[in-house]
């Protein structure tokens, strides 16, 4: 990781041109010389090498502990630049009252398969998104690809052993330039029937399982890989900081005045994508989110009256941020967002953020590195190391604030 430095200045007296590393400006941020959004304005350069660091392997996990809100958590305080320790079960100790926590409610599908062909192989099918106005066509990720031909049959196998039969319907060129593969999974309306069938939670690729155990390793997946609240089946990978919450955090979040509300992002694997080349040139593949008039007031009124807005996940932020509009929050219908959010970003909305450790060179870490400073999130993974935190989706937590 390349350390940037500036040596002693003036606070009180500069340029914003002078000013090109986020931990140095800090520094007059935590005297409250610099305001957050001039803080966010300022122009910042970074390369990728700035969002790298070494993660010893035992530290990803791999399972999710037995209790969901006993993971822990590291507290990120903007303001004062300082890092702590807590348990998550311990989150609205941290929290005040009036605040807004806002979840995404997305549920996820059992998007993974096994598929076997006719010559006797095997194929890995990752589903993404269903087609527009065709409910049971999807595309997917499948390898190997190279072989597949329109109209192949696929058959995938219940949990019970029974088979059932899926239908590539053409091989298409997505919007990164890698080959997909349309799915014909038969009638709409039975689509989530079948998959809960077939299908098994789609894991990132870092979290392996022994086919031993697929059994149990599913039906567990598909519990914990979901979080307490999801209500809308569409996403292919877990909002993984609402994880953490169990109904019990939840209540308790609630009997001290803190408000809960939910919006829906559909995750899609795009999120996850590692940057191949600069941080200006990465892309963020679309994902479907909508917001309710309820959920947009009670954070409108929230603003006005100075309460704070936690986001939980980097889905939410993203999906909040996609909806602002002149310092106000909009109710979105099933729109799209694309949004990469990178050095000079502006957050209209959201004042804390809720999240989990994520990969290195990857957009969420810029992403937490732009809402948090980029050193001080850097500091804050060197000492969640040093400490061994769990990292990843089944890992420990964050709260920025």
């Amino acid at each position: 990781m390349k350390a940037h430095r500036l040596g002693n200045f003036n606070c009180s007296s500069f340029s914003v041109q002078e000013f090109s590393i986020q931990s140095n400006i800090a520094n007059c941020y935590s005297n409250s010389i610099l305001s957050p959004p001039l803080l966010q304005a300022l122009p910042l350069t970074y390369t990728i090498a700035d969002y790298e660091y070494d993660l010893p392997h035992e530290l990803i996990a791999d399972k999710p502990l037995p209790e969901r809100d006993q993971s822990r958590l590291l507290v990120i305080n903007r303001a004062d630049q300082s890092i702590s320790h807590s348990r998550f079960n311990k989150l609205s100790e941290f929290l005040k009252k009036g605040d807004v926590v806002v979840v995404n409610d997305t549920k996820v599908i059992p998007a993974k398969l096994v598929a076997r062909r006719s010559s006797g192989g095997f194929v890995r099918v990752l589903l993404i998104k269903h087609e527009a106005n065709q409910p049971g066509i999807w595309q997917a990720m499948v390898s190997p690809i190279k072989r597949l031909k329109p109209e192949e049959i696929l058959h995938v196998s219940t949990a019970n052993g029974e088979e059932r039969s899926i239908t590539i319907k053409a091989i298409i060129t997505a919007e990164d330039g890698f080959k997909r593969v349309l799915v014909d999974l038969g009638a709409g309306a039975s689509v989530f029937e079948l998959l809960n069938e077939i299908g098994q939670a789609p894991l990132p690729p870092y979290i392996m399982r022994n086919q031993n155990d697929a059994a149990i390793d599913r039906a567990d997946d598909l519990k914990r890989y979901q979080t307490v609240f999801a209500q809308a089946p569409g996403a292919v990978a877990a909002p993984t900081a609402g994880l953490h919450f169990s109904d019990q955090l939840m209540q308790e979040l609630a009997d001290r005045g803190i408000t809960i509300v939910k919006l829906t992002l559909h995750v899609g694997p795009g999120t996850f994508k590692p940057i191949e080349n600069s941080v200006e040139e990465h892309f963020i593949e679309a994902e479907n989110y909508s917001i309710s008039a309820e959920t947009a007031a009670i954070i409108n009124q929230a603003k006005k009256d100075g309460r704070r807005i936690i986001a939980v996940g980097t889905t939410s932020l993203r999906a909040l941020e996609s909806a602002a509009q002149d310092g106000q929050l909009r109710a979105v219908s099933d729109e799209s967002t694309s949004l990469y959010i990178r050095p000079g970003h502006h957050f209209s909305i959201v004042d804390g953020l809720i999240t989990n450790f994520h990969l290195s060179r990857s957009s969420l870490l810029i992403l937490v590195s732009t809402f948090a400073g980029h050193d001080l999130i850097m500091r804050a993974y060197t000492e969640a190391i040093k400490e061994k935190y769990r990292f990843y989706s089944y890992g420990d937590s964050s709260l920025i604030i």
